[in-house]
């Protein structure tokens, strides 16, 4: 089955290779927010917009006005990428699929533009990509790419180090079936707890690193007091820029590591059951919790569903969501007696039917598998 998947990568571009990224960046940011400001205007006054070949028909005259020259300086899939982009948002907003477009800023931690595949412009040549314009930029390739390649989207981020995903067409495998279903309750002390016993432990990323993040923030808050008594501009303030690229890398370090976290967790899940049954979780809410809510973002739940689901849909495996006021931690998962609610620091019970004696959460894992396959074998009738 012919599947969407990307490959990222980072890159190490020279100096002139940066100064034309920057550039490319710029021009896109521009090309996105004069359309942009044209489609408002429309839309006040027909409720519709513009469409992309009006806007992609402008462009050329752009590049042609002296003003706007400098545009041709740049590639010119990008500039049409940033078109794409909006036409595809504005069509989303009047669907009300998702809210308004809004102007790019030039303050955002992460840049990017997007270029397409034209001619093999776009190819890895062993430790080089070659990429539209740019030419041969070195690259940290850590696999090969498979399939068609569509596009790449280029990044800088705000710790400083430059990124390439391209994004591919290849044939997805569909795994072996395993017929080994699994239940996962969720949690914030063990990240995962599976209805065969294990618990996957929350590596706590985040709160590992607090004390260094804490240090290194006061540092950047201090050097932009420096700067406003020195009258200096933030962004001219090269001790303020340098101390925010430090701690940009931190968190860029935490955010790498919970990606890997995630993706080997998910993949070994996908390998090995061929049915996953997980709570369908109100995180949004949870989240508006003040003593839980620094936890509950800390272990990235909704990014491993996210995770789960695409990979699922890839190898042919079934997710099952159990509705999320089933009581997984008031039954028992040898008996079904309910027992009402616990409050959250009882973690081990006894059933008093059964006299089965429980882990709370691996108790709840069970139950949510029960469901899960009751559910499962519902659909497949």
């Amino acid at each position: 089955m012919l599947r969407h998947k990307a490959y990222k990568f980072r890159v190490y571009p020279n100096k002139k290779q940066q100064v034309l990224i920057a550039k490319t960046i710029g021009c896109s940011r521009f090309v996105y927010n004069h359309f942009l400001a044209l489609w408002n205007e429309e839309y006040a006054k027909n409720k519709k917009g513009l469409s992309y070949n009006a806007c992609s028909a402008m462009l050329p005259k752009m590049k042609q006005a002296e003003a706007t020259h400098w545009l041709k300086d740049v590639d010119s899939i990008a500039l049409q990428s940033s078109i794409r982009n909006l036409a595809d948002s504005f069509s989303r907003f009047l669907k009300k699929q998702n809210n308004k477009p809004v102007f790019k800023s030039k303050n955002h931690p992460i840049q990017s533009y997007k270029t397409k595949n034209g001619n093999n412009n776009i190819e890895l040549k062993g430790k080089c990509i070659k990429l539209p314009k740019l030419g041969l930029v070195k690259c940290a390739k850590s696999r090969e790419l498979k399939g068609r390649i569509l596009n790449a989207t280029i990044r800088k981020h705000a710790s400083g180090n430059y990124f390439v995903s391209i994004l591919c067409e290849e044939k997805i495998e569909v795994l072996d079936k395993k017929i080994v279903p699994i239940g996962i309750d969720l949690g914030v002390t063990n990240f995962a707890i599976l209805s065969d016993g294990r618990k996957i432990d929350n590596n706590r990323l985040t709160s590992k690193m607090e004390k260094k993040l804490k240090r290194e923030q006061r540092k950047l808050s201090r050097r932009a007091l420096v700067a406003k008594e020195n009258g200096t501009i933030l962004s001219e303030a090269k001790n303020y820029q340098k101390q925010k690229r430090k701690v940009a890398r931190l968190y860029e370090k935490v955010v790498n590591q919970h990606n890997d976290f995630l993706n080997k967790l998910s993949t070994e899940i996908i390998k090995n059951h061929d049915v996953i049954c997980i709570e369908d979780l109100n995180i949004k809410g949870m989240l508006r919790n003040r003593k839980l809510a620094k936890s509950i973002s800390d272990v990235s739940w909704s990014k491993f569903v996210a995770k789960l689901k695409y990979k699922a849909e890839w190898h042919s495996r079934a997710i099952i969501k159990i509705n999320r006021w089933f009581p997984t931690s008031q039954l028992c998962s040898a008996c079904s007696h309910q027992d009402g609610k616990k409050p959250l620091h009882i973690r081990e019970w006894t059933c008093p039917k059964c006299q089965a004696h429980h882990d709370r959460d691996i108790n709840a894992s069970k139950n949510i598998l029960k469901e899960g396959l009751r559910l499962h074998a519902q659909n497949l009738s």
